[in-house]
């Protein structure tokens, strides 16, 4: 059985036919630059969650962490993604079905590590595991929504 992320990764994917679709009034960015920097973002962040070091994870309060992650929504335009996941200019749908198959085997790793590993968030601080799978879900589906409203 699939997991959320897994499923999220099927809906990016169903999406691919449309990466060259644009609407200035919802992004200024296409479709393609959607999926993309959602895929660099799984990446990157399940990279870091692999390589983190549990004994380096320091609890911090933080509201903003606290209000997204309960409400399970992130506000449109209010934040620039960092240049590590921003997707380079020309995408095709070949890059992003090889780039899909390269992020379904790192969502995979996901199941083997322990819960104390973690992700810093430059917003959010420090999330564990748990919370940094509930940050992608959200994440991901945020980037889904604006697709939708793009493809409209």
């Amino acid at each position: 059985m699939k997991n959320k992320l897994e499923k999220l990764l099927d809906q990016l994917e169903d999406k691919i036919p449309f990466c060259r679709e644009l609407n200035q009034e919802v992004s200024p960015a296409n479709v393609g630059w959607h999926i993309e920097h959602s895929l660099l973002t799984l990446d990157e962040i399940i990279n870091f969650l692999i390589q983190s070091n549990p004994n380096d994870y320091k609890w911090k309060f933080n509201f903003i962490r606290i209000v997204v992650l309960t409400m399970k929504k992130i506000p449109r335009g209010k934040a620039k993604s960092p240049k590590v996941v921003q997707p380079k200019e020309n995408i095709d749908n070949n890059d992003l079905l090889m780039h899909i198959s390269k992020t379904r085997y790192k969502i995979k790793e996901l199941e083997n590590l322990s819960a104390d590993k973690y992700f810093e968030h430059p917003f959010f601080g420090k999330l564990r595991l748990r919370q940094t799978k509930i940050f992608l879900e959200i994440h991901t589906k945020h980037h889904l929504e604006i697709i939708e409203d793009i493809i409209k």
